[in-house]
Parts: C-alpha cells; structure tokens; sequence
C-alpha cells in the first residue's frame, strides 16, 4: 500500500509547538544582583556561576557597580549610588521574557536595591527578593538616629538605626516573595555584639516570606549560599 504524504499542516504544527516549548524553557526572570558598601560586581561570581549552570543566559543577569570603593564610609542610599543599581533594575525588567525580575542583594546593596524598586513603583514586577547579610533594621555600631557615628554611611540617609531612611523603608512591600539570609557570627551586622535591633535580627526584613540562618560571617553569607540563593527564585 502506498503510504500517503505526511500532511504538511501537521508538521508546522509540530515545530511550532517545539519551538514554542523550548522558548518557555529558556524563558526565565531577569536577575539583578546588588553588591555591598564598597563591594564589585565580581564579589556575586558564585551567584552568577550558579545561574549560569541551571540555565541563565549572561544577558539575563546584572551586576550593577555602584558607590566608592576607596571610602566606604562614604556610601549612602542618596545620590550618585542610586543611579547604577536604578539603571540595572530598569533595564532588566525592560528587557524581561517573563514581565518579572528576581533580586539578589548583600550588605547596603539590600536597602539600596530595595529603595530603587519601591522609588520606580516596580515591586509587583519583582518575583522574588533575597536580602543577604543586609542592616534592614539598622547597624548599632552606626548610633541610633540623630546620635549616630559622624559618617554618610550612618547619617540620615544611611544605617544609624531609625535614620529617617530606614524608617521610610520599613514594612514597604519589595515582591511577591521576600526572603532574608542572616548570620548570628555577622562580623558587621552583628558588630557590637548583638544582631538584634529591637528584638528582631536587623537582617530580617518586614513582611518577609522566610527567613534563614547560616553559620557563616558577613562575606560568607554571600559566598558560600550560592544554591541557595538560586533555589529562591
């Protein structure tokens, strides 16, 4: 018996939907990752190892350089060190497959990438939010606001606890899901020896979804979660 033709319909069919299933496949939110205080884009090349194997493309993940490297204590959440961590936060959306974007951020780069989503009104765009090692609450070796450590890093618009930043920050919605990582041995967080501020780890963020300790230091903290990290997004 002559076998008839595969009808030719049916074939597109079937490469459309091919197409289609690996487009989905390799479709996934844009990822932002925020280094600290005086930090390099380089300091998420764990982070970004890790996105690379379970499927990122380099153009889906940015690393915003933001803030002095020479005078930490020069860095706050006002100025010039917004515009990089705004300029990545936008671009990533703009250039999103999914219409979302996930955010990673450590140390200052927690409340720096937070202040930008809530300034560009973007936390319903956001998937999910992981603060690393951040001072959500405040740093007690700054001072408790207006009787902080003479610097721009702990003034008004920095990390004395109750700074008038941080008190605009406090309980604003970042994403769908929000998650802390803290360590109780933070070399910084927990500096004059306690991590709580008002009770409550500073690094633990209002409104989170979880949070999780480490064992690990500050820079550790970032480091050495790699999957973990990735496993939140």
């Amino acid at each position: 018996m002559k076998q008839r033709p595969f009808p030719l319909f049916t074939l597109v069919s079937i490469l459309l939907f091919s197409f289609s299933v690996l487009a989905q496949a390799a479709c996934k939110d844009n990822v932002v990752l925020v280094h600290g205080n005086a930090g390099s884009p380089s300091d998420w090349s764990a982070t970004y190892n890790e996105l690379r194997a379970r499927g990122w493309a380099a153009n889906q993940i940015f690393r915003p350089d933001w803030g002095s490297k020479t005078c930490a204590a020069c860095n706050n959440h006002s100025g010039s060190e917004e515009t990089p961590v705004k300029n990545a936060l936008s671009s990533a959306l703009a250039q999103s497959c999914t219409g979302k974007v996930d955010v990673i951020g450590h140390s200052m780069g927690v409340t720096l990438v937070a202040q930008q989503i809530i300034k560009l009104n973007m936390a319903s765009k956001v998937d999910a939010f992981v603060g690393i090692a951040g001072a959500y609450r405040g740093l007690m070796s700054c001072g408790v606001y207006p009787f902080y450590v003479y610097s721009t890093t702990c003034g008004a618009q920095g990390l004395s606890v109750s700074s008038p930043f941080l008190d605009w920050l406090y309980g604003k919605t970042l994403g769908a899901r929000v998650y802390s990582m803290k360590s109780w041995v933070d070399q910084i967080v927990c500096g004059t020896g306690s991590c709580l501020i008002y009770g409550v780890h500073s690094s633990q963020i209002a409104g989170e979804t979880q949070s999780f300790s480490f064992n690990y230091g500050h820079f550790g903290l970032q480091s050495y979660t790699a999957t973990e990290q990735v496993n939140l997004l």
